[in-house]
């Protein structure tokens, strides 16, 4: 036998998940090579929604899992916090030491001082939500989890009243596609396969709305680029033309809405010269989207999430959602809006989350606000404890929070104690007391959800993982067993979490979906089109939304769609508004370590306007200097056409040492509680700009 005879019978292809913060949860399929490494990565064929499709990012995720600055051993800090200095040590030792710290922090001050702080570094319900299942058995401080949905989910529970719509896959069978606040072609690659399909084989027309010229816009048949935080204006503007020109639905909103005299009375003044002055797009723009839109019925609205981190996001998002209602889009085949479909699983996550300990009395701090909690904010702290000792899953919050210079100050505390479970060496890491090596999605089992489209997947361990790397769900049985803390979920093996969370969920067994790969949880046409009502208790879509009953904020929040002022708007110490979305070839901070990705991305840049640049003395990769009240941040700069002057973008979440001064761009963004369930507000910023250095080479590639 030749040795690529014998290569390739040492190859297996094997079935897996991707499990990274990005709706698509695609349906892989993996090489195994000889049972210890993998090879090439590929999106499976069969499966609807992926259909063979997967980002560049996780089809090269072989740099990834194998790459030589991983973490293999628990380690101890030795030297300053933040230094980086470390020894390794035993799990035992790392263990009992986090174990006795916990305890003497829980006798002393109480048991809330401990706060299990984790998010969605991996989207699997077993190894994320696992945390919580310690939180609520030992009585530890509950987190509030804004830092990504809550401001569209607050938004889109409004209106819609639950959390689901059109299947995804219809954007294949519309006539118009709106990608409102998203950018698919570097975060949901998915959708732009569908998008594809129907621009193919209907001619059907993409529509960008998004305050830059993305890679999604720059393929688009119109690209609306209005200011940040103005949606909803555009929106209203939108069904002010939908309600004049007679394209509104009147039978159908009879059918199903809530009140459509009132709206169309609160819209008569919101007209497309009323939202340009607004938005900065114009008139003509306007009139001719609204138009295309209002005349399509098979028109689909595919919501991102960025429009939505500002601090008016919920009601933008609120607005967007109005516009199937007024023409009754929602009716047909490829119309409609969709945001998420995490309403759909009906998830019984008692044995995951150890949801029979949790006591509601006990007190829940935003994680948005983790800076003003380590720092001791008594509107965050309440009456209760200082935090005095964290573990940390799953997220690098001293890069990704926002106002991250607070984060790091409350990091740098010498009295906190953090233990952070990691896969790399990351800015949260250096600041921890102790890091234990973490497993990643191939070497352990897990279950998904899919929130971009309708498929139930498990993820089951194809290799073994390298050094003493242990998965997030060992880390929490060996801190258990060391805490006292009881719950069968502890003694369970993941597996068998799964199988369990199935079968109680009203799902199949997890032997039962291995072999069939994914069940298909999409409803009916019916149900997902919200043609047996809405999910208010009335059936009907609410334009006039209860916003008292979704969050505390709510006063000042219009009764009917509408432009809500209460961003940061520019002024003249901060006249730009700064947006900071993701990058393609990263996600979040994850990736920032991969090779191939450090050399695309290149380096921190700010997108700027050639006008500012020009009136600024800025040139094209010169150094330029963005600040407010919370910050400064230097950066190289990119004279760019695609925006709106005043406003400026930077592309990705890079890690501090990528800045010439060592501090990222959250170091600007605020943690003020977006309107009206808190929610982290990246994209509703004000900074001033000044020019700093002539051009500077860029690194060869």
């Amino acid at each position: 036998m030749s040795q690529s005879q014998k290569r390739n019978a040492a190859v297996a292809l094997r079935s897996s998940v991707c499990p990274h913060d990005c709706p698509s949860t695609c349906a892989l399929e993996v090489e195994v090579l000889d049972g210890r490494r993998i090879g090439a990565i590929r999106g499976a064929e069969a499966n609807t929604y992926t259909a063979g499709v997967i980002c560049a990012k996780v089809a090269r995720y072989a740099e990834r899992i194998h790459h030589p600055d991983r973490l293999l051993c628990p380690l101890l800090r030795t030297g300053p916090k933040g230094s980086g200095q470390f020894r390794p040590i035993t799990w035992d030792e790392a263990l009992d030491r986090v174990a006795e710290r916990f305890l003497a922090v829980a006798e002393k001050y109480g048991s809330e001082a401990v706060w299990p702080y984790y998010y969605a570094g991996t989207m699997g319900l077993v190894q994320r939500d696992g945390i919580n299942r310690l939180r609520h058995v030992m009585r530890y401080s509950r987190q509030h989890n804004t830092i990504c949905t809550a401001l569209c989910e607050a938004g889109w529970i409004a209106g819609a009243g639950r959390c689901t719509g059109p299947d995804p896959r219809e954007m294949a069978k519309a006539d118009l596609i709106v990608i409102w606040g998203g950018n698919p072609v570097s975060t949901q690659v998915n959708v732009m396969a569908h998008v594809s399909r129907a621009r193919k084989e209907r001619a059907a027309k993409l529509v960008v709305v998004d305050p830059y010229r993305t890679g999604t816009a720059q393929v688009a048949d119109m690209h609306l680029a209005l200011r940040p935080a103005t949606d909803a204006a555009l929106a209203c503007a939108v069904m002010h033309v939908a309600f004049r020109d007679g394209y509104a639905d009147k039978d159908y909103m009879a059918r199903y809405t809530d009140c459509p005299e009132r709206l169309e009375a609160h819209l008569a003044t919101r007209t497309p010269e009323w939202a340009s002055a607004i938005t900065g797009l114009s008139v003509a723009e306007i009139e001719a989207f609204a138009r295309l839109y209002c005349s399509t019925r098979r028109s689909y609205i595919r919501m991102g999430y960025g429009f939505a981190r500002v601090r008016n996001g919920a009601v933008n998002l609120h607005a967007v959602s109005c516009l199937p209602g007024v023409t009754g889009a929602w009716q047909y085949e490829g119309g409609g809006a969709f945001w998420s479909n995490r309403s759909i699983y009906h998830w019984d996550k008692t044995l995951i989350e150890g949801l029979d300990a949790r006591d509601p009395s006990v007190r829940i701090m935003d994680m948005s606000r983790i800076g003003a909690v380590l720092t001791g904010d008594r509107r965050d702290l309440g009456d209760g404890p200082p935090v005095m000792a964290m573990l940390i899953q799953n997220t690098n919050p001293a890069v990704v929070a926002p106002n991250s210079n607070r984060v790091r100050q409350g990091f740098l505390r010498e009295d906190l104690f953090v233990c952070v479970h990691e896969q790399f060496m990351t800015a949260t890491a250096k600041l921890a007391d102790i890091v234990l090596p973490a497993t990643m999605f191939m070497e352990h089992d897990d279950l998904y959800q899919a929130g971009g489209h309708s498929h139930i997947q498990i993820g089951p361990k194809l290799i073994e993982p390298p050094g003493e790397c242990r998965s997030n769900h060992e880390v929490l049985q060996g801190l258990a067993r060391r805490l006292g803390a009881r719950h069968p979920g502890f003694e369970m093996t993941a597996m068998e979490l799964i199988d369990a969370t199935l079968r109680a969920s009203g799902w199949p067994g997890a032997q039962t979906v291995l072999a069939q790969r994914w069940i298909d949880a999409q409803p009916s046409f019916a149900e997902s089109h919200f043609l047996n009502g809405f999910g208010h208790s009335d059936g009907r879509f609410r334009f006039a939304p209860d916003w008292q009953a979704i969050g505390p904020y709510y006063a000042g929040l219009p009764e009917l769609p509408d432009h809500v002022g209460v961003i940061d708007e520019s002024t003249p110490e901060r006249p730009f508004r700064l947006v900071a979305p993701p990058a393609r070839q990263f996600l979040n901070t994850t990736f920032t370590e991969t090779p191939t990705s450090r050399k695309r991305e290149r380096r921190p840049t700010a997108l700027i306007h050639p006008q500012d640049a020009e009136r600024l003395g800025i040139v094209e990769g010169g150094l330029v200097r963005l600040g407010n009240q919370r910050g400064e941040v230097r950066l190289h700069a990119r004279l760019f056409d695609g925006l709106q002057p005043g406003v400026i973008v930077v592309e990705g979440i890079w890690p501090h040492e990528d800045f010439p001064d060592g501090v990222g761009i959250n170091a600007l963004t605020s943690d003020d509680p977006g309107l009206p369930n808190g929610g982290a507000v990246f994209h509703d910023t004000a900074v001033w700009l000044t020019a700093e250095a002539a051009e500077l080479p860029i690194a060869a590639e």
